[in-house]
């Protein structure tokens, strides 16, 4: 093997059961309770849930009916978004003293580059665990960590040890810890997928390492390159510190199905403004409109149209949303509606990149400081 692939020193933090730990630290009577954010009420979807409810087996995107079923003792409460803005610029406060490589994936995560640090430490492991340290001295809360040599294996391992643990993944480790992996715990490889990876004898990242890459294009698709690369330890993407935004959405989740596309006419209406306030707060524009659908029976559809040009006004947001709404009839009653976004002028055309597997591979005999 050849050992010329950098090799990085990845940290991905992820806080533990996060809207619902800032319930129950704003709120001490919620300790040691099982409780679910949102969700409340006879169309409520659950947004989080405390790892007391998820030992019922209370998850996110429940409906609340479900959620009471299973867990009758499950205490609801409001989502409170202006709070938890407040918290993550906190936190991300701490990670940005360690390095500024820092990619926020959402309120509750986010990727950083140890790799050359602020603070001069040749130890990812222990950054991670000071970083730690801190979110819980100085935030209230409890994270968790995954350290290793890229973004993808630091990802999975942050799973590891929940809540309020780390796992690192030396490069010497590497090849092992892929090969032992259930399958089901690759990111990006979802429900239906692992399902189908099941039936062709793919449970383990060592089988999916059996497979040649032609098997994987035939099977997978565009998805086969990246699994054949991810289970040989090679994933080159950077953390970026400025992620660009890939698309805009706004729903709404109605108190009683809709039955009529007329009476669809006026929620969609509000929903393409809010679209457009949040597309022109943000100050971009988009060509793919994609309209979402989900039915009295919970099964979801969606509808898209690319326009030839970047939108970002409400009325042709609307109209386009009437045109895929009326594209083909609808299966069932609704009882929700969301419009998106996507093709935004924010994203820079994708440049081709010829990758040599054997090339990158990484090499176990690398010796470095996690």
């Amino acid at each position: 093997m050849i050992d010329d692939l950098p090799i990085r020193k990845i940290i991905h933090v992820d806080m533990d059961a996060f809207y619902a730990s800032v319930a129950q630290m704003d709120n001490p009577d919620l300790k040691g309770k099982p409780i679910a954010v949102g969700g409340g009420g006879t169309r409520g979807v659950v947004s989080a849930a405390s790892y007391e409810a998820r030992k019922f087996g209370v998850k996110s995107a429940m409906s609340g009916r479900l959620a009471i079923k299973l867990c009758p003792q499950l205490i609801f409460v409001k989502t409170d978004f202006e709070r938890y803005t407040e918290i993550s610029k906190r936190i991300r406060k701490i990670f940005l003293e360690y390095t500024d490589l820092v990619e926020p994936l959402s309120l509750d995560e986010a990727y950083l580059d140890v790799t050359e640090n602020k603070m001069g430490f040749p130890s990812a492991s222990l950054i991670a665990k000071e970083i730690r340290q801190r979110i819980f001295t100085e935030v209230g809360l409890t994270a968790s960590a995954g350290i290793s040599i890229n973004k993808f294996i630091a990802k999975v391992a942050s799973d590891y040890n929940k809540p309020n643990g780390q796992k690192t993944v030396d490069p010497e480790d590497v090849f092992q810890f892929l090969e032992d992996l259930d399958i089901r715990k690759f990111y990006g490889v979802g429900k239906v997928t692992a399902e189908k990876m099941y039936q062709k004898g793919i449970f383990t990242g060592r089988d999916l390492k059996e497979k040649s890459l032609e098997y994987l294009d035939k099977n997978f698709g565009k998805s086969g390159r990246y699994y054949y690369d991810v289970v040989r330890g090679i994933h080159l993407s950077d953390v970026k510190p400025n992620r660009i935004r890939k698309s805009l959405a706004a729903e709404r989740t109605f108190s009683k199905n809709l039955s009529s596309e007329i009476f669809m006419l006026e929620k969609l209406e509000h929903i393409s403004e809010e679209v457009s306030k949040r597309l022109n707060k943000s100050n971009v524009s988009g060509k793919t409109i994609t309209l979402k659908i989900k039915y009295s029976d919970f099964t979801l559809q969606t509808r898209s149209k690319t326009l030839p040009y970047f939108v970002s006004d409400k009325s042709v947001i609307l109209e386009t949303a009437k045109d895929l709404l009326y594209q083909n009839t609808l299966n069932n009653s609704v009882r929700l509606l969301g419009i998106s976004l996507s093709n935004l002028n924010t994203e820079k055309p994708k440049k081709t990149k010829l990758l040599n597997t054997e090339k990158n591979a990484i090499s176990v005999q690398l010796k470095f400081s996690f």
